[in-house]
């Protein structure tokens, strides 16, 4: 009985077992489908990846045909600072160079790389000027092998050529002291506290940039007392401030004060060495305590260091 009912509950027709192999065929297709889908796709893949091939081709040869040498003439007398072409001219990097006033004959690396210009140009540069070549006028920018049209066209206005200009002004050189230096009117030291943006720029690795933050920090302090003040302005290296350490004076000292006794919150916290902490336990140790005798009555507050009253007392006053 058993054995028949098994017989009976297996038993297939014709159009019950087309249909089983028909489902397991679909079945199997499903599975290869994956394996197979790259062998559908593998020609365009090549087809796109040689197109590219061709376009960069392409590109890099139309710079090739396009780019500018220099030679030197019969009559120019400077010496042939050019170099051959270099591979994958055409990729440049975009222009990130911070634009400002300078001599390319006093120029320094650090106000060359400021500019955005390539350390291999760099390098160019420096060696011409080493073998005694001098930039006479702005245009003579333009023979500078490895800088593109764009970079040419924006350093040509910012070029102010002025040891040349002042070629006569300069002191008898002393020839029998090899570590005699020149002097021009571009090495004169400045007042760090009536000096404007133009005389900032005219510093070596100084730009526009960095001089406007040095007049905004001077402004907020009050004035400079001290020459290492200015070496505090956020976003000046140090290494840069070492450069120009020996061209700053002061020869006006004169500060703008901050009465403690009746300056608000507001005016104490703009001021760069209290900020809103300390402001704020002047004024309300003020109105504890009464108006303060002497400016060392700050020490009595524990936020007052030693260090914080030696930086910002020359800015206060009690009267």
């Amino acid at each position: 009985m058993t054995k028949q009912f098994f017989a009976e509950y297996f038993r297939f027709s014709k159009k019950e077992r087309n249909g089983t192999i028909l489902l397991l065929l679909l079945i199997f297709i499903l599975i290869l489908v994956p394996f197979l889908f790259p062998l559908f796709i593998k020609e365009k893949t090549y087809r796109q990846d040689s197109f590219k091939k061709e376009i960069a081709s392409l590109t890099i040869r139309q710079a090739d045909t396009t780019r500018k040498y220099y030679r030197k003439n019969d009559g120019d007398d400077q010496p042939a600072y050019f170099q051959p072409s270099e591979k994958n001219y055409a990729a440049r990097q975009i222009w990130k160079g911070e634009l400002f006033y300078f001599d390319p004959n006093t120029l320094d690396e650090t106000g060359w790389q400021q500019l955005g210009i390539p350390d291999k140009t760099i390098g160019t540069i420096n060696n011409y000027l080493s073998k005694g070549g001098k930039f006479h006028k702005p245009e003579d920018i333009h023979k500078i092998w490895g800088l593109s049209d764009e970079e040419k066209r924006r350093l040509e206005p910012y070029i102010k050529i002025e040891s040349i200009a002042n070629k006569n002004s300069y002191p008898e050189k002393n020839y029998n002291n090899a570590a005699t230096e020149k002097t021009s009117y571009s090495m004169l030291a400045i007042d760090v506290n009536t000096s404007d943006t133009t005389a900032l720029i005219a510093l070596p690795g100084i730009g526009s940039k960095l001089a406007q933050r040095i007049i905004t920090f001077r402004d907020k302090l009050g004035g400079f007392y001290k020459i290492e003040q200015v070496g505090e302005t956020f976003g000046l290296p140090d290494s840069t401030f070492q450069k120009i350490k020996n061209r700053l004076l002061l020869a006006n000292t004169a500060l703008k004060q901050i009465n403690i006794n009746t300056a608000t919150l507001d005016e104490l916290k703009s001021h760069p060495y209290l900020r809103y902490a300390i402001a704020n336990a002047i004024v309300q140790y003020r109105a504890q305590h009464g108006n303060f005798n002497s400016i060392s009555d700050l020490k009595k507050m524990a936020l007052v260091t030693d260090e914080l009253f030696t930086k910002a007392a020359p800015y206060l006053k009690i009267n």
